[in-house]
């Protein structure tokens, strides 16, 4: 699942295509990406949803599936709410990696991190602007494949 915000969707629309024709989904994170947990209003919180929601119809021509990641895994009770209340299904990551472009962990860090936490119903953030992540991501899913894991989609779940 790959988690857009809304100006990646404005800068990378044959991507996004790309993404849905390869059969991927395409979740929300929000249209300006802010700590969603200082947003109290149902309306305010419609905004940053929906303006995702019409830049992906407008750049696919489909509605985008209901799968919702706050910035920052950062909520409050009241967004869960909210989120339930306009059809979606909040998600989380529990092992981030790669967030910081500045701060990139080396290869060997990355992998402790991600080898060692790994567990039964694990939901993995990987951050696109991470080279790092992008390094390992071949050799990352074979060793999770050789310790028994299998891999779904958020859909799946």
């Amino acid at each position: 699942t790959f988690f857009v915000v809304g100006n990646f969707i404005r800068d990378n629309g044959d991507l996004i295509k790309e993404m849905v024709q390869e059969g991927h989904i395409v979740g929300n994170h929000t249209l300006t990406h802010p700590d969603m947990s200082g947003i109290s209003s149902l309306n305010d919180f419609r905004k940053q949803l929906e303006g995702v929601e019409n830049l992906y119809k407008e750049t696919t021509g489909e509605s985008m599936t209901k799968f919702y990641r706050p910035p920052q895994g950062i909520y409050s009770t009241a967004n869960l709410s909210m989120a339930k209340e306009l059809g979606y299904k909040p998600s989380s990551g529990v092992l981030p990696s790669g967030l910081d472009q500045d701060k990139q962990p080396t290869r060997e860090e990355a992998f402790d991190k991600l080898l060692t936490r790994i567990h039964p119903g694990a939901i993995v953030l990987l951050h696109n602007t991470s080279s790092t992540n992008g390094q390992i991501l071949d050799e990352l899913l074979t060793k999770w494949k050789e310790m028994g894991y299998t891999f779904g989609t958020l859909n799946d779940f």
